[in-house]
């Protein structure tokens, strides 16, 4: 780092920000550093310094967005539980949707020698982890894709699982159908939406954007929503929602509405007791286990040498109809009832 800072003509401080991709470094002293650390071959001796100059790695980072919440604790299990397998610890913290944060942590981690990341990004520019990357740290993400940086990727089958919840609905005589979704800055979220549309547009009928409520991102943000629509002179018949804190506010307003039993409910992906709630809520089920075991898997075998480009894995979900989704519409045929 010494010879990469005289080379630069920068101080040694500055190199180990922008080797640690932290923020407040001008671009031109980054392009200093990194011309410079090209100039020295840095990128092996960092990597070999990574890797304990040959041995066995020994910690990975793994960055959720929220480990009380059930997909992330099932990641950080299976990410576990491959690392066990290998004899290596793993790192976790939550990011909790904070750009900042995530920044932060992986600087944190990076300091601490971790051997590789999974990372669940919410920072809307991956780019900042070039660097990191080309000094041989291995890099992963889960649930949803980097942006300016080519890496591997463990996503869920969004698009296809949100129409096969529509096409669900619809099935049962539903027409008029509301969404509830997440900010559309998440590509998840747009890939929900866009599923929920193309559902809709394969039996000819268009996303009303009176049904239509994004933005949302709390359990109590999409109560209050989903009361809008229910307060409506011509309220949905039924409600997809793509994500389970968004279902557990629309089950909290249908309640208050008294309209549980009447008014169809899908959600994209499970949660905890939806089995016992009467009735049962029907969902989208991901398979958060199987993402974080791939993730892993991907990230160890980059461990070990593998060099071939890289790849996006897409991880399918399944339909899982408990009651609420099969409540019947007013399409629906009356022997069937």
């Amino acid at each position: 780092m010494r010879d990469v800072a005289e080379l630069a003509e920068v101080s040694l401080k500055t190199v180990s920000r922008v080797l640690n991709g932290q923020a407040k470094v001008r671009p031109a002293l980054v392009s200093r550093v990194m011309e410079a650390a090209d100039t020295l071959h840095y990128s092996q001796n960092f990597a070999a310094n990574l890797r304990g100059h040959g041995t066995r790695p020994s910690m990975v980072g793994l960055l959720i967005q929220d480990v009380s919440n059930e997909f992330s604790a099932s990641i950080f299990r299976a990410v576990e539980d491959v690392a066990a397998s290998h004899r290596v610890q793993v790192l976790a913290t939550n990011i909790d949707e904070d750009e900042s944060r995530e920044r932060e942590l992986v600087a944190s981690l990076v300091a601490r020698r971790v051997d590789g990341l999974i990372i669940a990004p919410s920072t809307q520019d991956q780019g900042y982890l070039a660097l990191e990357q080309r000094f041989g740290t291995p890099i992963v993400f889960i649930d949803r894709p980097p942006i300016n940086l080519a890496a591997d990727r463990v996503l869920s089958d969004n698009r296809e699982g949100a129409a096969q919840g529509v096409r669900h609905l619809i099935a049962h005589g539903h027409r008029r159908i509301a969404f509830l979704g997440e900010p559309p800055r998440y590509q998840p979220a747009r890939d929900r939406f866009q599923g929920y549309c193309d559902a809709l547009d394969e039996i000819g009928e268009t996303a009303d954007s009176n049904f239509i409520r994004r933005d949302l991102e709390t359990e109590e943000s999409a109560q209050i929503a989903c009361a809008e629509l229910l307060s409506h002179s011509r309220p949905p018949t039924a409600i997809f929602s793509a994500h389970n804190r968004l279902t557990i506010g629309a089950i909290r307003a249908m309640h208050t509405f008294g309209c549980q039993a009447s008014t169809a409910l899908v959600g994209f992906d499970d949660f905890k007791l939806a089995d016992l709630l009467d009735p049962a809520v029907s969902v989208i089920a991901q398979n958060p286990a199987g993402m974080g075991r791939l993730a892993a898997e991907l990230l160890f075998r980059r461990l070990s040498g593998a060099t071939g480009p890289v790849a996006e894995h897409v991880v399918s979900t399944d339909l899982i109809a408990r009651g609420t989704g099969e409540i019947p519409g007013p399409g629906w045929p009356s022997g069937n009832r």
